[in-house]
């Protein structure tokens, strides 16, 4: 199973038989960040089609933009963040990863489901600043037929070149291909996510490569949740229901010690759960967002990582 080879696996069988694919194709951790700040922020109606995890009701943009902030002091502690403009007309903006991503020398357009995401992707400043600033290829992927939103959808060990892809309303199989090849993947495992969930971020991370948050429930086929966990044990922390629904799931590590999550997630972790990041070498740090997850997401979607 060489690199550069398309490997794309459905059957948790197979993929628990796969050797992981030869060398390293990444660093484990970013190098970088970028945001984008909730100017204006609300809630998006066509996201609330398909993401339970959204409030009702009002919201405190002032408030938005104040937790945002302190988001990006606190990530600047370990990496470099850069932060771009909102615009009220994009209210899910405030959750990048979805839109743009990153590979070493490229970076990716996302094809989002919902209109209101896909003007997102018409921004030339985010693209200039990856393609004319940094000098990336430019990747886009609303050029073909797929649904794929990224990182929401795909979640990547970098080290090992394993993607992760949970189909749902936000990504179809060719969305899945399409983002394999993008990435530059050695192996992708695509699975159904249960019914109501909408990205695979919400329900799983990989940390620094080297070990997995998993909530076994946010998967239709159990099998294929323990496919993924046999492959990071014993570094596998398991999160139940609640501590999943709280965005205990949508961590991130952004350095080989550190996982970063929400302020609410954080405090819904069981004391034997907080023990198991501990155990897997990480210590967590988490920061006030309860105002934007009122959007349905939480501190991992509101990080694009720079490899």
């Amino acid at each position: 199973m060489g690199r550069g080879l398309v490997v794309l696996l459905t059957d948790a069988a197979a993929f628990r038989a796969a050797p992981d694919p030869a060398g390293t194709h990444s660093a484990a951790c970013a190098s970088g960040a970028f945001l984008v700040a909730p100017e204006g922020f609300s809630l998006a109606a066509q996201s609330a089609l398909d993401n339970r995890y959204m409030a009702s009701g009002t919201v405190a943009p002032e408030r938005a933009l104040a937790q945002h902030r302190g988001l990006q002091r606190a990530l600047a502690d370990e990496v470099p963040t850069v932060c771009f403009p909102g615009d009220p007309a994009t209210p899910d903006a405030v959750f990048p990863n979805n839109v743009f991503a990153t590979a070493p020398g490229r970076v990716i357009v996302g094809h989002m489901r919902h209109p209101v995401r896909q003007r997102e992707a018409e921004r030339a400043d985010i693209r200039d600043f990856f393609t004319r600033v940094l000098g990336r290829t430019l990747i886009d992927l609303r050029t073909q037929a797929g649904i794929c939103e990224l990182t929401g959808s795909l979640v990547i060990d970098r080290a090992r070149g394993i993607g992760y892809c949970g189909l749902s309303e936000r990504c179809d199989p060719v969305g899945a291909a399409a983002m394999h090849a993008a990435f530059g993947l050695g192996v992708s495992f695509v699975f159904a996510l249960a019914a109501g969930e909408y990205h695979t971020n919400v329900v799983m991370s990989v940390l620094a490569s080297r070990a997995l948050v998993i909530c076994p429930e946010g998967f239709a086929d159990p099998a294929a949740a323990d496919a993924i966990a046999a492959r990071y044990a014993p570094h596998v922390i398991t999160l139940d229901r609640a501590e999943q629904q709280a965005f205990a799931g949508n961590c991130i590590a952004l350095g080989p010690q550190t996982v970063w999550m929400s302020e609410a997630a954080a405090d819904r972790l069981r004391p034997s759960t907080r023990w198991r990041f501990e155990d897997c070498g990480f210590r967590i740090r988490s920061v006030a967002l309860d105002e934007i997850e009122k959007a349905g997401g939480s501190l991992r979607c509101c990080v694009g990582e720079i490899f």
